[in-house]
C-alpha cells in the first residue's frame, strides 16, 4: 500500500494513480524551529499581551486557544494613511534571521527520513498585514478612498514577504509552504473580486512564481468563501487552495478548474469542540467524502491553516474518520 506521501505525490501527478483519497495533512509534517518564524512570532505567549515586529497589538488570554490581534483606532500603527511611511517600520528579517538554522535543518532531515513532506507555515499574508497595521474598517475604506497609498503599502509588505520566502528557500528549502491570507468570511468575500484583483493578484503572482522557480509546493491557506476568484487563484500559481470551506460550491469550482488547482478542505470546523465525539466526526467526514470524493482535484481535510485543531483530540478523530471512509470505498491492505 502506498504511504501517505506516496499517495499524495501520485494524486498531484496529471496521470497519477492514487490508491485512495488523500488524508488531509497526513503526508506533511511541520518543520518548526526556523529563525524567521521565531523572530516574527516568538513572543506570542499564552496568558500575555504583546506587540509584534510591526508594532501591532496581539493578545493571548489564558482561557483562549490562540493569540489574536486587537486593532483599534487608538492603537493602530497607521494613524494617517496619507503619511503611512511615517508610521510603518519594516522588520529587518535578513539582519535578524541569517543565522541559527541548524535546528530547523535537523527537523527537516528527520521528517524526510521518516517518509513525510517537510512543510513550513507562514502566517499573516499581505491583506492580513494591512488589517493589523490599521483597523479592518480603515483597510477596506482605504482601498476605495486612497488606492495609491494602499498600492504603495502593499508593495512594501510584498517585498517584506518576498524576503521571508527568500530566507526560507535559501536556508531551509522545504518541500512545501503553507502561505496564509484570508480573503473572505464564511459565506462572502471581504472585498469585491475586482478589488482583490486590483490590489492582490499581481503581488501574489510575483511571490508564488519565486516559489515555483525553486520547486516548492504552494498551499495557499484561506479558510473562507473565495469562489468568485478561484480561477484567479489558479492563475497566480497556487497548487493547493487549503481551507476551502463547504459554503463554497466545491463541485462547481472543481469543474471550472479542470484539475489545475487542488481544493483541500470541505469539513465543517464546527466540530472542533471539547466535547466532540467520533460519531459526529465520522458523519461529517462521510458527508464531505461522499459529496466531493469523486472529484479528481479534491483533498478532504480540516480547513485550518496547519495540521492542528483547537482541541487536540479532534485532529486524530478527523484523520481516523477519513481512513475509515477510504477503507470502505477502496481496496486497502
Amino acid at each position: 500500500m502506498l504511504t501517505e506521501k506516496e499517495n499524495l505525490l501520485e494524486f498531484l501527478k496529471k496521470d497519477g494513480k492514487p490508491e485512495r483519497l488523500v488524508n488531509g495533512y497526513d503526508a506533511f509534517r511541520v518543520i518548526g524551529g526556523d529563525p524567521v518564524g521565531q523572530f516574527v512570532r516568538g513572543n506570542r505567549i499564552k496568558g500575555t499581551d504583546s506587540y509584534d515586529r510591526w508594532g501591532c497589538f496581539v493578545s493571548w488570554p489564558e482561557d483562549q486557544p490562540r493569540a489574536i490581534p486587537i486593532i483599534t483606532p487608538e492603537n493602530q500603527v497607521i494613524q494617517d494613511i496619507e503619511e503611512w511611511q511615517k508610521y510603518v517600520k519594516v522588520p529587518d528579517l535578513r539582519g535578524n534571521c541569517s543565522e541559527g538554522w541548524e535546528t530547523a535543518l535537523e527537523n527537516k532531515k528527520r521528517i524526510q527520513d521518516e517518509g513525510y513532506l517537510a512543510m513550513t507555515i507562514m502566517g499573516t499574508g499581505v491583506f492580513e498585514e494591512l488589517h493589523m497595521l490599521m483597523t479592518f474598517e480603515d483597510t477596506l475604506c482605504n482601498f476605495l478612498t486612497y488606492p495609491e497609498e494602499m498600492h504603495e503599502l502593499i508593495d512594501v509588505i510584498t517585498e517584506y514577504r518576498m524576503e521571508y520566502f527568500r530566507l526560507i528557500v535559501e536556508n531551509l528549502h522545504p518541500d512545501a509552504i503553507v502561505s496564509h491570507d484570508d480573503w473572505g468570511s464564511k459565506d462572502s468575500m471581504l472585498m469585491s473580486p475586482e478589488v482583490w484583483r486590483e490590489f492582490f493578484k499581481e503581488p501574489y503572482r510575483k511571490m508564488y512564481k519565486y516559489l515555483h522557480d525553486n520547486d516548492i509546493l504552494i498551499l495557499h491557506h484561506s479558510d473562507a468563501y473565495c469562489e468568485p476568484i478561484a480561477q484567479d487563484m489558479e492563475e497566480i500559481g497556487i497548487d493547493i487552495w487549503q481551507g476551502v470551506v463547504p459554503t463554497n460550491d466545491i463541485c462547481k469550482i472543481a469543474e471550472s478548474l479542470k484539475g489545475d488547482m487542488v481544493l483541500f478542505g470541505g469539513i465543517d470546523s464546527i466540530l472542533d469542540r471539547e466535547d466532540t465525539q467520533m460519531e459526529e466526526v465520522q458523519a461529517e467526514v462521510n458527508r464531505c467524502c461522499d459529496t466531493y470524493g469523486h472529484l479528481r482535484n479534491f483533498i478532504p481535510g480540516w480547513t485550518y491553516g496547519d495540521p492542528d485543531t483547537l482541541y487536540p483530540h479532534v485532529k486524530g478523530l478527523v484523520s481516523q474518520a477519513i481512513t475509515n471512509w477510504n477503507k470502505a470505498h477502496f481496496k486497502m491492505d
